[in-house]
């Protein structure tokens, strides 16, 4: 065990860390801290939890010199995240005198640009609102000496990274650089190649995707049956708070609907404005609400020690975003539950998860004597089928869907007394008419006819149909049929 007066900090970084109850350092952050301190680049590969954003934001705040300009730039996927990393920057720098101001979409431009026109030295944003910024002039990265890549991962899979390589290209070379990741993606290293000067890298193993700590349990139910399961896990939990996440935004908005009214929850998902997101994570935060309802969005933004329930009300479509959301309980080495409700539909989507997890499971189902029933498809009834004739008429040898008609006509009859098919008409071949109207029929020259009597067109050998009425022609009457 590693104190933090033991990798030669500074007393005023060491003062905010005392204020907050930090006095052992993590594995991460003994490893990574001094290679930083002297100037050599990082990748880091740590799961959320694991104290990577003290990590950097100590060697930063280390080697930064109040009233010179932003020289260190942190460049988070989402405002969740920024705005936690900012937190922490504020709290270990509180006895340094560096100000530090976070930068993403959703808030106004004039707040922003408030807060750089009073000058800060460290500069925390997402990338497309840094880069409206810097094409506007007024955000300079010609003193950058330190930039870090949190949650590069996730930029990857946001599409961030062309943003990234715009905003690096813009930087010093010389300048030291760390990048973090929960994963890493061949896109990742490739960067990491091209930006970083022989950095030391930190990779974890493929055993320390346990997340030692967190009691993972699932139970596999119908979909409808999930509301019922979870009221009853938010009242067992008796410790600390639950964040429940889903797959969808309208998802969200369903289970913090059906909530109970008792349990105080409050909701973050896309379609929100960024103040009530900061309404909803102040409120969840400072334990005014119990209850947490989020997309896997904001999985990378929450930072409450106070967590002891995570609910996967949905089963995560990638395998890590698993760990991400379960990683929000037992945070700094504390203890926590994770239980994921797997419906009969995503029961192959969780298999892929229990593989990559190397830590034991409870099967709930087992605990709960709930027995998982899932309908074959291939023993489903179906009705038999009738096949040959029909009649919605009399007495037909084929097909009648009138009154009198058909009588015992091999053919088809659709209202009129035919032989052949009748659809209304009298008529030895075809009719498509009442008594009283116009008949169709066929002759034996395989031309068509139809008797004008009552006014309907007469069709002909030419393919124009024309009526002679008060010296007038009349072109495609309307067919009443």
């Amino acid at each position: 065990m590693t104190t933090f007066d033991k990798l030669g900090i500074k007393e005023s970084i060491l003062a905010g860390l005392k204020d907050m109850g930090f006095k052992v350092a993590f594995p991460i952050q003994e490893a990574a801290i001094p290679v930083l301190l002297s100037g050599r680049d990082v990748v880091g590969q740590a799961h959320t939890g694991t104290g990577k954003t003290a990590a950097f934001a100590i060697s930063m705040l280390q080697a930064i010199t109040p009233g010179k300009g932003i020289q260190g730039l942190v460049i988070a996927p989402t405002r969740e995240l920024a705005i936690q990393i900012t937190g922490e920057m504020r709290k270990f720098g509180k006895y340094t005198g560096i100000k530090t101001a976070t930068i993403y979409g959703g808030q106004g431009m004039g707040t922003q640009l408030g807060s750089l026109a009073k000058g800060v030295e460290i500069l925390v944003a997402t990338p497309g609102r840094l880069i409206d910024h810097i094409k506007r002039g007024s955000i300079k990265l010609n003193d950058v000496s330190h930039l870090v890549l949190d949650e590069a991962d996730t930029m990857l899979d946001m599409g961030f990274i062309e943003d990234i390589q715009f905003v690096l290209d813009l930087t010093p070379e010389d300048k030291v650089m760390s990048l973090f990741s929960a994963t890493m993606p061949t896109a990742i290293l490739r960067l990491s190649e091209d930006y970083l000067k022989n950095p030391k890298h930190f990779l974890l193993d493929a055993d320390d995707l346990s997340l030692e700590g967190i009691d993972q349990s699932f139970l596999v139910i119908k979909d409808r049956d999930k509301m019922d399961h979870l009221i009853n896990f938010i009242n067992q939990n008796k410790t600390g708070q639950t964040i429940v996440f889903c797959s969808t935004k309208y998802r969200t908005r369903d289970v913090a609907r059906m909530l109970p009214r008792k349990f105080n929850a409050v909701s973050i998902e896309g379609d929100m404005s960024q103040h009530r997101r900061e309404m909803s994570m102040s409120k969840f935060r400072s334990g005014k609400a119990d209850i947490l309802v989020a997309t896997d969005v904001a999985a990378r933004g929450i930072d409450v020690p106070e967590v002891a329930l995570v609910v996967n009300y949905d089963v995560p479509n990638q395998e890590l975003l698993y760990f991400h959301r379960i990683g929000r309980t037992a945070r700094a080495g504390g203890k926590g539950r994770a239980i994921t409700l797997v419906s009969y539909s995503s029961i192959a989507d969780f298999n892929i998860i229990k593989r990559q997890v190397k830590a034991d499971m409870t099967d709930l189902n087992k605990e709960m004597n709930i027995e998982v029933r899932i309908p074959d498809p291939l023993k489903r009834q179906t009705p038999t089928r009738r096949h040959g004739t029909f009649s919605h008429g009399r007495q037909s040898g084929g097909r009648s869907y009138g009154g009198q008609s058909g009588g015992q006509s091999g053919g088809r009859s659709y209202g009129g007394q035919s032989g052949g098919r009748s659809y209304g008409g009298q008529s030895g071949g075809r009719s498509y008419g009442r008594k009283d109207s116009a008949s169709f029929s066929s002759d034996d020259k395989g031309s068509t006819k139809i008797d004008a009597r009552d006014g309907r067109r007469d069709f002909g050998k030419k393919k124009r149909f024309t009526k002679q009425s008060g010296g007038k022609q009349y072109y495609g009457l309307r067919s009443r049929w």
